[in-house]
């Protein structure tokens, strides 16, 4: 932040509120760590157990919060979804079954839409757990667990704005998803599996077979083709490098745009003449069609090579990737 806005005449009153604002949501989190007791450990016992789904719920500020709550559950391992309180008492109701579990966020403890609509959820025979500020309100005196969410006040000055207490909610929801989390030992790729577009996604799912080159846009040739054929090849096939294969299409080497700098270096080698199997890299690293592409990116970052071919178990020529494949998937 510049000098200049700093010297606002309004700047030290802002910074003044702001950190007014995060010190009493600290507090009140701090108080809210040091309440958890063994409340929470029923309500994750509840969801571990619950057979259907989790179904959260809210009004206002606290249904977004509820909203939230679900989403972070989804992704997590624990089948969740949101449903306005209000909606549910007009037909909404029927998207939850007798196997759910209800998850209500109510700061008072009163709220209508949810009162509501308690009843039919009980005569079905859904469990009823509550985040509230309020141990002693109506909606949690019939809840099967509540959790005590209440914070000693609101950041807004006029206590009117819910700002303290949706934190308190939130971060216990946050715990509730984390603890189930690790109770369901929900690992990297279970999180990758319900994140498939995302980065962490793409690194743990995606496989060498879902981005290489394959058929006839794979480059390769037999060890008897001459150079000029090897060049010709490469540049067909744009990858940088030419696979060189036996007459069962297993690989013996590759040639690259370095093997080829190499070979107009050495003045012992007839560049007209030459085999491209007299100037090929031997031995060189390949990876399997059903490899993740990540392992692709670590072999050719660990080795300074651009270019992978692509082999099958008996390492028959199958396909090839280059770096920009990798970067075009968005691996690296």
């Amino acid at each position: 932040m510049s000098a200049q806005m700093l010297a606002h005449p309004q700047s030290a009153a802002l910074l003044d509120a702001g950190r007014r604002v995060l010190a009493i949501e600290i507090s009140a989190l701090q108080a809210l760590r040091e309440r958890l007791d063994e409340s929470f450990a029923a309500a994750c016992q509840r969801m571990l157990a619950c057979r259907g789904r989790v179904v959260a719920t809210g009004m206002g500020k606290s249904g977004h919060i509820a909203r939230k709550i679900a989403a972070t559950l989804a992704s997590t391992g624990t089948p969740a979804f949101y449903v306005h309180p209000g909606e549910a008492s007009h037909g909404d109701l029927g998207m939850i079954t007798d196997t759910d579990l209800v998850l209500a966020v109510t700061n008072s403890g009163e709220t209508e839409e949810l009162l509501a609509i308690v009843p039919a959820l009980k005569r079905q025979g859904n469990g009823l757990i509550v985040l509230s500020g309020r141990p002693e309100s109506s909606i949690a005196k019939v809840a099967d667990v509540h959790l005590d969410v209440s914070v000693p006040e609101e950041a807004c000055p006029l206590g009117l704005a819910p700002t303290s207490s949706t934190t308190a909610a939130l971060a216990m929801g946050d715990a509730l998803a984390v603890a189930l989390l690790e109770a369901r030992g929900f690992s990297r790729d279970d999180f990758a599996r319900s994140h498939p577009a995302g980065s962490l996604g793409r690194r743990l799912l995606l496989r060498i077979g879902d981005i290489m080159h394959a058929g006839n846009d794979t480059p390769r040739v037999d060890a008897n083709a001459s150079l000029t054929q090897a060049l010709v090849e490469m540049s067909r096939k744009r990858l940088g490098m030419t696979a060189i294969v036996d007459d069962e299409g297993a690989l013996l080497g590759v040639f690259t745009d370095g093997d080829l700098r190499r070979a107009l270096d050495d003045a012992r080698i007839d560049l007209r003449h030459a085999r491209v199997a007299d100037v090929m890299t031997r031995n060189p690293k390949a990876i399997a069609a059903d490899s993740l592409a990540v392992e692709a990116a670590r072999l050719m970052e660990e080795h300074r090579i651009n270019a992978l071919p692509v082999i099958d178990t008996n390492r028959r020529v199958v396909g090839a990737l280059n770096i920009h494949d990798l970067l075009k998937a968005r691996v690296v």
